[in-house]
């Protein structure tokens, strides 16, 4: 089952957030999010712009694809990279959304593997067991300060520059997104995500919620980040294994 959510959160006066998720029927299963920015509506515009075209490229293109896994991870890069020209080359019409881009999450469900291209600092994680792991890793300055070992990952999570981006789609004639394949096993829970999200809520909760109940998990983690603040746009996909 796949249950999803977005809400402009306590202090925005849009929502930039955008999400799609297949309907039952539809195969291969695309799940993907992003999280625009740039001037009024700038954001707005360039993640649903994102979405859209990422979602059409790999629907119009995916039954002519080898189900190899190169062929696979190779449809969701060139998806990505025609979705970032799209919404660079939009950019440029109007002086108003000049600058604008947006981080994006594609996750295809296929034949028990799940295809991940990533761009920005939106997230994707997995539970298995009792583990959840992040299988994303974010495209910012502060990541890069943590990697460098100039800081600690606690003092990341309170760091004055935490959302500045190093990578996102749009603002760039070209972008290389992260591409990675994982199996999708029985039991396994997948969390795709905004950093409205994970800025106010948890890992460990995160957790908690999505294994005590895929159903009600989406709803809880949006109110809890509400709770906590809400100080940006808040998106939640979660999928169960019923969609393997």
């Amino acid at each position: 089952m796949v249950v999803a959510k977005t809400d402009i959160g306590k202090v925005r006066d849009l929502n930039q957030d955008y999400y799609y998720i297949s309907k039952e029927t539809e195969e291969p299963k695309i799940y993907i999010l992003a999280d625009g920015m740039g001037g009024y509506k700038g954001g707005e515009i360039a993640s649903k712009l994102a979405t859209e075209t990422v979602k059409q490229y790999i629907s119009n293109n995916f039954s002519n694809t080898v189900k190899e896994k190169e062929e696979i991870l190779k449809l969701i890069h060139d998806a990505v990279e025609y979705a970032n020209m799209v919404v660079y080359e939009k950019s440029k019409e109007n002086p108003e959304l000049e600058g604008m881009g947006t981080t994006l999450e594609v996750c295809l469900i296929y034949n028990n593997k799940a295809y991940i291209g990533h761009i920005g600092d939106s997230r994707i994680y997995r539970i298995r067991k009792e583990i959840i792991r992040k299988l994303t890793k974010d495209h910012s300055y502060v990541q890069k300060l943590v990697e460098d070992k100039k800081i600690t990952r606690d003092e990341a999570k309170n760091h004055p520059k935490k959302n500045m981006l190093t990578k996102a789609l749009g603002c760039t004639p070209y972008v290389e997104p992260d591409l990675r394949a994982r199996n999708f096993e029985k039991g396994d829970i997948f969390i795709i995500c905004s950093d409205g999200l994970t800025n106010m809520v948890e890992e460990q909760r995160i957790f908690e919620l999505a294994k005590e109940n895929i159903k009600t998990a989406a709803d809880k983690l949006v109110a809890e980040a509400n709770e906590a603040g809400g100080i940006d746009n808040i998106t939640v996909i979660i999928i169960g294994e019923s969609n393997v």
